[in-house]
């Protein structure tokens, strides 16, 4: 298993949602490539990096910014505003490595199945689950949905997806520890792997998900406000194996 610490990107700045709410913010006033510097230099090989202005507005807001982090040599996981062909190009074109989709994956599923399975993207594509009160959410998190985080993971389960980033929505930036039991259902009925996201607070939530099954977990405001090592959540998650 791996870390992957979170670089949430909004008008610019490194920030932290409270459960998704654009209108509760935490700004963390350095340069998001400076983070991902620290990040690097902490041991990290991948990050997760969110376009917020781009979640919102169904565009990319932030590639700037992608280009400038990928430059630094970490693998990007990257998200936020991916809705066409185009856009996924131009995303990994700025250096990202693996790119999620949510929005359109659960509004068009037909589209999604045809990009996953495509040669010109097959081993890049993540589908990006974010769940509140197990139901899946879309646009930046703004609209809900009746479809529920397993049986969209059921229906993908042989599609050629590098991972499924599950996030609840809940849990995420509020520090009371991920919703483990929702996850392990989720990695149990997964062939793709599964990376969790939201809610990590301390370093028993990793070992926890790490025997839950999942391949990656992603960690923002824990790391932000030094309630986590980086070096020792990555310490913890590699165990004798090395990484995901």
């Amino acid at each position: 298993m791996d870390i992957l610490p979170a670089i949430d990107l909004l008008e610019g700045r490194c920030v932290r949602l409270i459960q998704g709410r654009y209108d509760r913010v935490i700004t963390y006033e350095r340069d998001p490539v400076e983070v991902a510097r620290g990040f690097q230099q902490d041991g990290a090989c991948w990050v997760h990096v969110i376009d917020l202005d781009g979640a919102r507005a169904g565009r990319l807001a932030n590639l700037h910014a992608l280009q400038r982090i990928a430059a630094t040599g970490l693998n990007v996981q990257f998200g936020g505003g991916i809705r066409d062909e185009q856009t996924i190009r131009d995303a990994l074109a700025a250096g990202a490595r693996r790119v999620i989709i949510g929005t359109r994956a659960l509004e068009d599923p037909d589209w999604f199945r045809e990009v996953v399975h495509s040669d010109e993207f097959r081993g890049h594509i993540a589908l990006g689950l974010d769940a509140r009160m197990g139901k899946l959410a879309v646009r930046g998190w703004t609209e809900q949905t009746t479809q529920t985080a397993v049986e969209l993971a059921e229906r993908v389960a042989d599609w050629p997806l590098d991972a499924i980033v599950y996030t609840d929505i809940g849990r995420d930036g509020m520090l009371l520890g991920p919703n483990v039991e929702a996850i392990r259902s989720l990695a149990g009925v997964s062939r793709v792997p599964v990376i969790a996201s939201g809610g990590v607070t301390e370093l028993e939530d990793i070992r926890r998900l790490k025997d839950a099954g999942v391949v990656g977990v992603v960690i923002g405001r824990a790391i932000y406000e030094q309630m986590i090592e980086l070096r020792e959540a990555l310490r913890l998650a590699r165990g004798a194996s090395g990484t995901a």
